[in-house]
Protein backbone atom coordinates (compact mmCIF):
# COMPACT_ATOMS: atom_id res chain seq x y z
CA UNK A 1 0.00 0.00 0.00
CA UNK A 2 1.85 2.23 -0.61
CA UNK A 3 3.09 2.34 1.26
CA UNK A 4 4.24 1.45 3.02
CA UNK A 5 3.93 3.03 3.75
CA UNK A 6 3.86 1.34 1.57
CA UNK A 7 2.25 2.61 -1.53
CA UNK A 8 2.22 3.30 -5.05
CA UNK A 9 2.55 6.44 -7.20
CA UNK A 10 5.88 8.35 -6.54
CA UNK A 11 7.31 9.80 -9.68
CA UNK A 12 9.69 7.20 -10.78
CA UNK A 13 13.47 7.67 -10.59
CA UNK A 14 16.27 8.52 -13.06
CA UNK A 15 18.14 5.30 -13.29
CA UNK A 16 19.79 4.51 -10.51
CA UNK A 17 20.06 2.40 -7.60
CA UNK A 18 17.32 3.37 -4.85
CA UNK A 19 18.75 5.56 -2.00
CA UNK A 20 16.05 4.13 0.30
CA UNK A 21 13.67 1.38 1.16
CA UNK A 22 11.33 3.52 0.44
CA UNK A 23 9.12 4.33 -2.62
CA UNK A 24 11.36 5.87 -5.22
CA UNK A 25 12.20 9.12 -5.72
CA UNK A 26 14.09 11.28 -8.15
CA UNK A 27 18.15 11.00 -8.61
CA UNK A 28 19.80 14.01 -6.59
CA UNK A 29 19.66 17.47 -8.05
CA UNK A 30 16.80 16.30 -10.60
CA UNK A 31 14.00 17.40 -8.62
CA UNK A 32 13.14 21.36 -10.03
CA UNK A 33 13.05 24.39 -7.77
CA UNK A 34 15.30 24.54 -4.23
CA UNK A 35 17.41 21.29 -4.65
CA UNK A 36 20.93 22.67 -4.87
CA UNK A 37 23.19 21.02 -7.51
CA UNK A 38 24.89 18.27 -5.02
CA UNK A 39 21.13 17.42 -4.08
CA UNK A 40 21.43 18.72 -0.54
CA UNK A 41 18.76 20.57 1.23
CA UNK A 42 17.80 24.03 0.74
CA UNK A 43 19.94 26.54 2.45
CA UNK A 44 18.49 27.41 5.69
CA UNK A 45 16.06 29.89 5.81
CA UNK A 46 15.82 29.75 1.75
CA UNK A 47 12.45 30.96 0.95
CA UNK A 48 9.71 28.56 0.66
CA UNK A 49 11.76 25.38 2.16
CA UNK A 50 9.29 24.42 4.39
CA UNK A 51 6.36 24.74 2.45
CA UNK A 52 7.21 20.83 0.54
CA UNK A 53 8.39 18.96 3.72
CA UNK A 54 4.48 20.05 4.59
CA UNK A 55 2.98 18.36 1.49
CA UNK A 56 5.18 15.07 1.83
CA UNK A 57 3.98 14.98 5.96
CA UNK A 58 0.25 16.03 4.64
CA UNK A 59 1.22 13.25 2.03
CA UNK A 60 2.62 10.32 4.40
CA UNK A 61 -0.60 11.41 7.51
CA UNK A 62 -3.23 10.77 4.53
CA UNK A 63 -1.51 7.35 3.30
CA UNK A 64 -1.34 5.97 7.42
CA UNK A 65 -5.11 7.54 7.87
CA UNK A 66 -5.78 5.94 4.49
CA UNK A 67 -4.96 2.22 5.49
CA UNK A 68 -6.62 2.74 8.99
CA UNK A 69 -9.59 3.89 6.85
CA UNK A 70 -9.26 0.60 5.19
CA UNK A 71 -8.70 -1.41 8.07
CA UNK A 72 -12.23 -0.47 9.49
CA UNK A 73 -13.50 -0.80 5.99
CA UNK A 74 -12.41 -4.61 6.10
CA UNK A 75 -15.02 -6.18 8.34
CA UNK A 76 -17.65 -5.36 5.70
CA UNK A 77 -15.65 -5.94 2.44
CA UNK A 78 -12.92 -8.08 3.30
CA UNK A 79 -9.59 -7.23 3.22
CA UNK A 80 -9.01 -8.81 -0.44
CA UNK A 81 -12.26 -6.52 -1.30
CA UNK A 82 -10.85 -2.80 0.16
CA UNK A 83 -7.71 -4.05 -2.26
CA UNK A 84 -9.83 -4.41 -5.34
CA UNK A 85 -11.93 -0.95 -4.50
CA UNK A 86 -8.59 0.94 -3.73
CA UNK A 87 -6.59 0.06 -6.97
CA UNK A 88 -10.07 0.32 -9.60
CA UNK A 89 -10.82 3.67 -8.27
CA UNK A 90 -7.32 4.78 -7.94
CA UNK A 91 -6.89 3.40 -11.40
CA UNK A 92 -10.06 5.40 -12.98
CA UNK A 93 -8.71 8.34 -11.29
CA UNK A 94 -4.99 8.29 -12.77
CA UNK A 95 -6.30 6.93 -16.39
CA UNK A 96 -8.34 9.90 -16.74
CA UNK A 97 -6.10 12.65 -15.79
CA UNK A 98 -3.03 11.32 -17.29
CA UNK A 99 -5.25 9.51 -20.64
CA UNK A 100 -1.81 7.43 -21.19
CA UNK A 101 -1.28 7.03 -25.08
CA UNK A 102 -1.46 2.82 -26.00
CA UNK A 103 0.02 2.80 -29.02
CA UNK A 104 3.54 3.10 -29.99
CA UNK A 105 5.07 0.94 -27.19
CA UNK A 106 7.16 -1.97 -27.91
CA UNK A 107 6.62 -5.67 -26.50
CA UNK A 108 8.73 -4.91 -23.78
CA UNK A 109 7.31 -1.97 -22.61
CA UNK A 110 4.09 -3.94 -22.11
CA UNK A 111 6.07 -6.48 -20.08
CA UNK A 112 7.70 -4.37 -17.86
CA UNK A 113 4.74 -2.27 -17.38
CA UNK A 114 2.66 -5.36 -16.69
CA UNK A 115 5.05 -6.67 -14.18
CA UNK A 116 5.13 -3.60 -12.06
CA UNK A 117 1.33 -3.92 -12.33
CA UNK A 118 1.67 -7.42 -10.52
CA UNK A 119 3.97 -6.36 -7.57
CA UNK A 120 1.50 -3.10 -6.87
CA UNK A 121 -1.38 -5.79 -6.83
CA UNK A 122 0.55 -8.36 -4.51
CA UNK A 123 2.18 -5.43 -2.47
CA UNK A 124 -1.31 -4.02 -1.86
CA UNK A 125 -2.83 -7.40 -1.25
CA UNK A 126 -0.34 -8.56 1.14
CA UNK A 127 -0.61 -5.48 3.10
CA UNK A 128 -3.76 -5.40 3.70
CA UNK A 129 -4.26 -8.79 4.47
CA UNK A 130 -1.28 -8.11 7.35
CA UNK A 131 -2.86 -4.78 8.67
CA UNK A 132 -6.23 -7.47 9.07
CA UNK A 133 -4.29 -9.94 11.49
CA UNK A 134 -1.78 -7.46 13.08
CA UNK A 135 -1.61 -3.56 14.30
CA UNK A 136 -0.92 -0.55 11.71
CA UNK A 137 1.79 0.40 12.89
CA UNK A 138 3.82 -3.13 13.07
CA UNK A 139 2.93 -4.13 9.78
CA UNK A 140 4.29 -1.19 8.28
CA UNK A 141 7.50 -1.43 10.29
CA UNK A 142 8.21 -4.87 8.77
CA UNK A 143 6.71 -3.84 5.18
CA UNK A 144 9.64 -1.19 5.45
CA UNK A 145 12.27 -4.09 6.12
CA UNK A 146 12.18 -5.09 2.31
CA UNK A 147 13.24 -1.72 0.65
CA UNK A 148 15.81 -1.34 3.31
CA UNK A 149 17.20 -4.78 2.62
CA UNK A 150 17.35 -3.39 -0.76
CA UNK A 151 18.44 0.17 -0.22
CA UNK A 152 21.65 -1.74 2.11
CA UNK A 153 22.38 -4.56 -0.92
CA UNK A 154 22.50 -2.00 -3.42
CA UNK A 155 25.14 0.84 -1.32
CA UNK A 156 27.59 -2.51 -0.43
CA UNK A 157 29.33 -0.53 1.91
CA UNK A 158 30.50 -1.51 5.56
CA UNK A 159 28.78 1.09 7.21
CA UNK A 160 25.48 -0.09 5.99
CA UNK A 161 25.59 -3.75 8.44
CA UNK A 162 25.38 -0.95 11.03
CA UNK A 163 21.84 0.17 9.78
CA UNK A 164 20.86 -3.68 8.51
CA UNK A 165 22.04 -4.49 12.51
CA UNK A 166 19.61 -2.17 14.17
CA UNK A 167 16.81 -2.67 11.94
CA UNK A 168 17.12 -6.57 12.82
CA UNK A 169 17.19 -5.23 16.56
CA UNK A 170 14.28 -3.16 15.79
CA UNK A 171 12.11 -6.85 13.83
CA UNK A 172 13.67 -8.90 17.53
CA UNK A 173 11.93 -6.64 19.82
CA UNK A 174 8.60 -6.40 17.33
CA UNK A 175 8.69 -10.24 17.14
CA UNK A 176 9.04 -10.50 20.95
CA UNK A 177 11.60 -13.44 20.26
CA UNK A 178 9.53 -15.03 18.15
CA UNK A 179 6.54 -13.24 17.06
CA UNK A 180 4.36 -14.06 19.70
CA UNK A 181 3.01 -11.12 20.27
CA UNK A 182 2.00 -10.58 16.69
CA UNK A 183 0.17 -13.01 14.59
CA UNK A 184 2.67 -14.93 12.40
CA UNK A 185 0.70 -15.01 9.31
CA UNK A 186 0.14 -11.49 9.72
CA UNK A 187 3.69 -10.67 10.04
CA UNK A 188 4.52 -12.91 7.13
CA UNK A 189 2.08 -11.35 4.92
CA UNK A 190 3.71 -7.88 6.06
CA UNK A 191 7.30 -8.80 5.59
CA UNK A 192 6.28 -10.54 1.69
CA UNK A 193 4.91 -6.88 1.41
CA UNK A 194 8.09 -5.58 1.90
CA UNK A 195 9.39 -7.75 -0.82
CA UNK A 196 6.92 -6.68 -3.05
CA UNK A 197 7.71 -3.08 -2.47
CA UNK A 198 11.38 -3.77 -3.05
CA UNK A 199 9.97 -4.88 -6.27
CA UNK A 200 7.88 -2.11 -6.89
CA UNK A 201 10.74 0.39 -6.43
CA UNK A 202 12.63 -1.89 -9.15
CA UNK A 203 10.45 -1.54 -11.98
CA UNK A 204 8.82 1.60 -11.08
CA UNK A 205 12.33 2.98 -12.23
CA UNK A 206 12.07 0.75 -15.23
CA UNK A 207 8.57 2.21 -15.80
CA UNK A 208 9.60 5.49 -15.46
CA UNK A 209 12.51 5.10 -18.14
CA UNK A 210 10.33 3.81 -21.07
CA UNK A 211 6.67 5.64 -20.52
CA UNK A 212 6.54 9.59 -20.33
CA UNK A 213 5.25 11.29 -17.36
CA UNK A 214 2.96 9.19 -14.85
CA UNK A 215 1.59 6.88 -17.92
CA UNK A 216 3.07 3.94 -17.46
CA UNK A 217 1.71 4.64 -13.49
CA UNK A 218 -2.10 4.41 -14.12
CA UNK A 219 -1.42 1.62 -16.99
CA UNK A 220 0.33 -0.18 -13.90
CA UNK A 221 -2.57 0.74 -11.66
CA UNK A 222 -5.07 -0.67 -14.21
CA UNK A 223 -3.43 -4.04 -14.74
CA UNK A 224 -3.50 -4.47 -10.89
CA UNK A 225 -6.85 -3.62 -10.52
CA UNK A 226 -7.80 -6.08 -13.54
CA UNK A 227 -6.08 -8.40 -11.28
CA UNK A 228 -7.68 -7.85 -8.06
CA UNK A 229 -11.39 -7.61 -9.59
CA UNK A 230 -11.96 -11.34 -9.71
CA UNK A 231 -10.58 -12.00 -5.98
CA UNK A 232 -12.68 -9.19 -4.62
CA UNK A 233 -15.80 -10.18 -6.12
CA UNK A 234 -15.28 -13.68 -5.11
CA UNK A 235 -14.66 -12.53 -1.41
CA UNK A 236 -16.97 -9.88 -1.10
CA UNK A 237 -19.59 -10.71 -3.94
CA UNK A 238 -22.14 -7.39 -4.19
CA UNK A 239 -20.79 -5.70 -1.14
CA UNK A 240 -18.62 -4.07 -3.69
CA UNK A 241 -21.24 -2.14 -5.33
CA UNK A 242 -22.95 -1.45 -1.99
CA UNK A 243 -23.21 2.26 -1.97
CA UNK A 244 -21.98 2.89 1.58
CA UNK A 245 -18.96 0.28 0.92
CA UNK A 246 -18.50 1.76 -2.34
CA UNK A 247 -18.31 5.50 -0.67
CA UNK A 248 -15.60 4.16 1.30
CA UNK A 249 -13.70 2.82 -0.58
CA UNK A 250 -13.41 5.19 -2.64
CA UNK A 251 -12.11 7.49 0.43
CA UNK A 252 -9.76 5.13 1.18
CA UNK A 253 -8.62 5.49 -2.66
CA UNK A 254 -8.23 9.38 -2.65
CA UNK A 255 -6.74 9.22 1.39
CA UNK A 256 -4.09 6.17 0.16
CA UNK A 257 -3.53 6.68 -3.67
CA UNK A 258 -4.68 10.02 -5.63
CA UNK A 259 -4.47 12.34 -3.01
CA UNK A 260 -0.67 11.31 -1.40
CA UNK A 261 0.49 11.40 -5.53
CA UNK A 262 -0.58 14.56 -5.82
CA UNK A 263 0.74 16.29 -2.79
CA UNK A 264 4.35 14.38 -3.57
CA UNK A 265 4.04 15.12 -7.26
CA UNK A 266 4.21 18.98 -6.19
CA UNK A 267 7.14 18.13 -3.05
CA UNK A 268 9.04 17.02 -5.67
CA UNK A 269 9.19 19.98 -7.87
CA UNK A 270 10.80 21.51 -5.01
CA UNK A 271 11.97 19.21 -2.44
CA UNK A 272 16.15 17.39 -2.59
CA UNK A 273 15.19 13.44 -2.93
CA UNK A 274 17.82 12.98 0.04
CA UNK A 275 15.11 15.25 1.89
CA UNK A 276 12.04 13.21 0.74
CA UNK A 277 13.70 10.04 1.19
CA UNK A 278 13.97 10.95 5.13
CA UNK A 279 11.13 11.74 5.40
CA UNK A 280 9.37 8.89 4.07
CA UNK A 281 11.28 7.11 6.89
CA UNK A 282 8.72 8.57 9.22
CA UNK A 283 6.22 6.34 8.11
CA UNK A 284 6.17 3.70 10.29
CA UNK A 285 5.37 6.30 13.27
CA UNK A 286 2.83 7.74 11.58
CA UNK A 287 1.04 4.63 11.07
CA UNK A 288 1.45 3.82 14.87
CA UNK A 289 -0.68 7.06 15.43
CA UNK A 290 -2.98 6.30 12.86
CA UNK A 291 -3.61 2.88 14.52
CA UNK A 292 -3.99 4.48 17.88
CA UNK A 293 -5.77 7.62 17.30
CA UNK A 294 -8.58 5.50 14.68
CA UNK A 295 -8.57 1.88 15.22
CA UNK A 296 -7.24 2.23 19.19
CA UNK A 297 -4.56 0.47 18.09
CA UNK A 298 -2.09 0.84 21.43
CA UNK A 299 1.69 -0.15 21.30
CA UNK A 300 3.90 -1.30 24.17
CA UNK A 301 7.15 0.85 25.08
CA UNK A 302 9.12 -2.11 23.14
CA UNK A 303 6.89 -2.23 20.42
CA UNK A 304 7.70 1.42 20.24
CA UNK A 305 11.16 1.38 20.39
CA UNK A 306 11.08 -1.38 17.93
CA UNK A 307 9.24 1.25 15.32
CA UNK A 308 12.26 3.99 16.22
CA UNK A 309 14.74 1.58 15.80
CA UNK A 310 13.81 0.89 11.77
CA UNK A 311 12.97 4.46 11.40
CA UNK A 312 16.83 5.38 12.35
CA UNK A 313 17.73 2.55 10.16
CA UNK A 314 15.81 3.84 7.38
CA UNK A 315 17.25 7.14 7.55
CA UNK A 316 20.80 6.40 8.11
CA UNK A 317 20.63 4.18 5.03
CA UNK A 318 19.09 7.18 3.12
CA UNK A 319 21.99 9.51 4.47
CA UNK A 320 24.88 6.62 3.11
CA UNK A 321 23.72 6.44 0.11
CA UNK A 322 23.04 10.20 -0.65
CA UNK A 323 26.67 10.26 0.83
CA UNK A 324 28.55 7.69 -1.75
CA UNK A 325 26.48 9.25 -4.72
CA UNK A 326 27.49 12.80 -3.92
CA UNK A 327 31.59 11.83 -2.89
CA UNK A 328 31.37 10.07 -6.72
CA UNK A 329 29.93 13.20 -7.86
CA UNK A 330 32.84 15.47 -6.87
CA UNK A 331 36.11 16.39 -9.38
CA UNK A 332 38.57 13.61 -8.92
CA UNK A 333 42.04 15.09 -8.14
CA UNK A 334 44.26 14.34 -11.38
CA UNK A 335 47.25 11.85 -11.20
Amino acid sequence: MTTPSARPGTPAPAPAAPATGLPPVPAPGTASGTATADGGAPAPGQKGAWGPVGLVLAGGVSVQFGAALAVSLMPRAGALGVVTLRLAVAAVVLLVVCRPRLRGHSRADWGTVVVFGVAMAAMNGLFYQAVDRIPLGPAVTLEVLGPLALSVFASRRAVNLVWAALALAGVVLLSGGGFDGLDPAGAAFALGAGAMWAAYIVFSARTGRRFPQADGLALAMAVGAVLFLPLGIAESGTELVDPVTLGLGAGVALLSSVLPYTLELLALRRLPAPTFAILMSLEPAIAAAAGFLILDQALTATQSAAIALVIVASMGAVRTQMGRRRAKALPQPLP
